[in-house]
């Protein structure tokens, strides 16, 4: 076993863990991988009951999963649900940001008060460690989803600093788009294509970073068993065109649905309030004291730099300006590792099994 799994295995075997927003996209595959490691009680936290149902239902062999109907925004409940819990996982977040750009409130409701709410029930139950699924679209905000998002990672990353005597350790996985996460763009196209289109793209030149939950889970543990606490973890993604995302997808799947990829129009539609043309993953203030390591950017909230190379203050790597694009073959690799160009029982080529709608 390599160090890396060595201390993810110290951090979950026989261990307690309570996964917030565990029935949603990224939460599944948090609890998925999680098992691997047989975890002494995983406890499934959502407001989600028929996505708890189906997950129940897949997972019936595992006798150490319970699930737990609740509200990030009721902090009762989550103090009780948190009791005796070793590791906490917060992947609760409304995270649509069309409908947090209409209904403001509700997404600092659940994004900020909610965080906090986890905060104070990991504070009150003195975990070992606590970790926070954040989102590219927390840096440099220009809608609110993504305001809400920094704000929340502020509060998980500061926690340290009121902590007291409690042995808690705060960390922060910032992530890009997951593939197919629940209601996203990729299930939408998919959809669309199936009806023989139109397909419906925002703008032209809309680059995205992605990346497969399973990829970006394994790296969450990853950097979670490393963390040292009060740190944001970034993971290193390559932007693709979307665009370039939809025609992989019309070549790849009319054919499944009997229709002519060519007969597939685009529709450009207008880019959505609060969303923008290009996404990035790191502040120019964040690179000053960013540690680069293989696989992500690791950004201590108190600026203490070791050994390991500080990034250039002009450093583009992590920007979808003028970072280089994955091809349309380095996407559609991606897309059919991810299992999202299968038909599996004559249904949507995608997962249903891990991604139910």
């Amino acid at each position: 076993m390599n160090t890396t799994n060595s201390s993810i295995e110290r951090m979950l075997r026989g261990k307690r863990i309570l996964v917030i927003g565990g029935s949603g996209s990224i939460g599944q595959e948090i609890v998925r991988q999680i098992l691997e490691y047989e975890p002494a009680a995983i406890r499934i936290f959502s407001r989600n009951e028929h996505n708890q149902y189906l997950m129940s239902q897949r997972l019936s062999a595992h006798n150490n999963v319970r699930f737990f109907i609740g509200d990030v925004r009721d902090k009762e409940r989550l103090v009780l649900a948190a009791e005796g819990v070793d590791v906490m996982f917060h992947a609760a977040a409304l995270k649509h940001v069309k409908a947090c750009e209409y209904n403001p409130f509700e997404a600092v409701k659940t994004n900020v008060i909610g965080t906090q709410n986890a905060l104070d029930a990991a504070l009150a139950h003195s975990i070992e460690r606590f970790i926070s699924i954040s989102t590219d679209k927390a840096v440099s905000p220009t809608n609110t989803m993504g305001a809400t998002k920094l704000l929340a990672e502020r509060l998980v990353a500061n926690a340290a600093n009121y902590r007291g005597n409690h042995r808690t350790l705060f960390t922060v996985v910032r992530l890009g788009n997951v593939l197919a996460s629940h209601g996203s763009a990729i299930p939408l196209f998919i959809d669309q294509i199936r009806n023989g289109g139109p397909v419906t793209l925002t703008h032209p030149e809309m680059k995205r970073f992605f990346m497969a939950a399973a990829d970006a889970v394994k790296l969450c543990l990853k950097a979670a068993s490393e963390s040292e606490g009060g740190d944001v973890y970034v993971i290193k993604m390559r932007p693709l065109l979307v665009a370039d995302l939809i025609d992989v997808l019309v070549d790849e799947l009319a054919p499944l649905f009997g229709y002519d990829p060519s007969r597939i129009e685009v529709e450009t539609i207008g880019l959505h309030p609060g969303e923008r043309i290009s996404e990035e993953l790191i502040t120019d203030n964040e690179a000053m004291c960013a540690i680069e390591l293989p696989d992500y950017l690791r950004i201590p909230v108190s600026g203490v730099l070791n050994s390991i190379r500080q990034l250039p203050f002009n450093d583009n790597s992590l920007r979808t300006e003028p970072q280089a694009l994955l091809t349309k073959l380095e996407i559609r690799q991606m897309l059919s590792d991810a299992g999202l160009l299968e038909m599996p029982s004559g249904q949507l080529p995608y997962r249903l099994d891990i991604y139910p709608l």
